[in-house]
């Protein structure tokens, strides 16, 4: 037995929203970019949608579903374009979001698999530092090897990362970085950036750093640091981030530094350089 009801002639906004399967805000865009003709407005002042408007709203869900852009949607309607330049740009697309899934996989999978913030940096990264265990790596390595990774490539941060393996089981370099963290948190806006303390803690820094390096070498990690490089080049670390220059993402990342803090890194950058001026 059929339906009695007679269907209307024209719908309000809501009413054919609502059979298209979606939203009156999304069918007022469509108006706005010239993908649906806009309706006249009833007595009321309202938009009425007729049969026309439904098949074009019902296709448009439609190409939305298969991935079709709204502009290659409009052309599509104006016959502006051949839909093999419409279908080959679309596969085009579906092939960059594939790959992108692919990767977002990956990193869920390595977030997983490590149980911290390590799984989300690059896998040359999160490779070389997930044997450590647990609770070795702390919250402020971890930020470090992420700011190095923007600016440096995971390359860089897999380099870096020897610092922390170092660190991790190390526990008398461990304590002197610590004490070195205290000591730049301790100049402050009140300390003169030529106070001879300042001069005095860029030096062990410094002293630090060697120590660093020699127990680097001393574990065999300046090896692995080698082969990071022929991985790297062989391009099997991942895709990199789309980034600016080295040098303009320095100068956009804010730490805040003191101006005698600021001198201190500037004079350990100078002892790590081999300038004979720094510290005189």
């Amino acid at each position: 037995m059929y339906p009695s009801a007679t269907p209307p002639r024209e719908v309000k906004i809501g009413d054919a929203a609502a059979f298209a399967g979606t939203t009156p805000r999304a069918i007022r865009h469509y108006h706005q970019i010239g993908l649906l003709p806009e309706p006249e407005r009833g007595g009321d002042g309202r938009r009425r949608y007729g049969y026309d408007d439904m098949i074009r709203l019902l296709w448009i869900r439609k190409m939305s579903e298969a991935g079709i852009s709204l502009d290659d949607m409009r052309a599509a309607f104006d016959e502006a374009r051949d839909v093999e330049d419409v279908l080959g740009r679309l596969e085009e697309t579906l092939a960059v979001q594939e790959a992108d899934i692919k990767r977002q996989r990956a990193a869920v999978q390595r977030l997983r698999r490590v149980g911290s913030p390590l799984g989300l940096l690059s896998p040359l990264v999160t490779d070389r530092l997930s044997h450590l265990p647990s609770g070795a790596l702390r919250p402020g390595d971890l930020d470090t090897l992420l700011v190095t990774e923007r600016i440096f490539g995971s390359l860089g941060a897999a380099v870096q990362a020897s610092v922390f393996i170092i660190l991790a089981t190390h526990p008398g370099l461990r304590a002197e970085a610590d004490r070195l963290d205290a000591a730049d948190a301790a100049l402050d806006d009140t300390v003169d950036p030529y106070d001879p303390q300042v001069e005095e803690l860029a030096e062990q820094h410094f002293a630090h750093h060697t120590a660093l390096l020699q127990a680097i070498e001393a574990a065999g990690l300046d090896v692995a640091e080698e082969k990071l490089f022929e991985i790297h080049e062989a391009g099997t670390s991942g895709e990199e981030d789309a980034r600016m220059s080295a040098f303009d993402a320095v100068g956009k990342m804010p730490y805040g530094f003191s101006a005698a803090r600021t001198r201190c890194v500037e004079l350990t950058a100078q002892l790590l350089g081999g300038d004979p001026s720094a510290g005189s």
